[in-house]
């Protein structure tokens, strides 16, 4: 797996979508891949939650026939926390301050999943 043009897509995310703070690449089952995250941020309790959270989702999406999930966000008083699905298997998240520009967020993200996905498949 080619870890620098994961970082690099990682990297682009943050220049380009005001407010992101930090970001993460996980495993479905919540272990870090790559991570570009404040000294603050423990990336492993940040992926563990986001995994538990995507899987939520995913079930409620398939339950009542949303079709396959992209993403969901939660809506902090203090900012959010966007995950992504990029396989069965990976995930990102994305977490922003109360500045986050959530449509470019939207707008970035889409075509770089893609690219991840690209990266991370064998």
């Amino acid at each position: 797996m080619d870890y620098d043009a994961l970082a690099a897509e990682l990297r682009k995310v943050r220049e380009n979508v005001a407010g992101v703070t930090d970001t993460v690449i996980a495993a479905s089952d919540g272990i870090p891949i790559l991570t570009d995250v404040a000294k603050n941020v423990e990336p492993s309790h940040i992926s563990a939650l986001a995994a538990a959270d995507l899987g939520i989702a995913r079930q409620a999406a398939e339950v009542v026939g949303l079709g396959a999930l992209r993403q969901t966000v939660v809506f902090g008083s203090e900012g959010y926390m966007a995950v992504y699905s990029i396989s069965r298997t990976a995930l990102m998240v994305v977490l922003g301050d109360k500045g986050l520009n959530l449509g470019r967020l939207l707008h970035e993200t889409r075509p770089a999943i893609e690219r991840i996905g690209s990266i991370m498949t064998p």
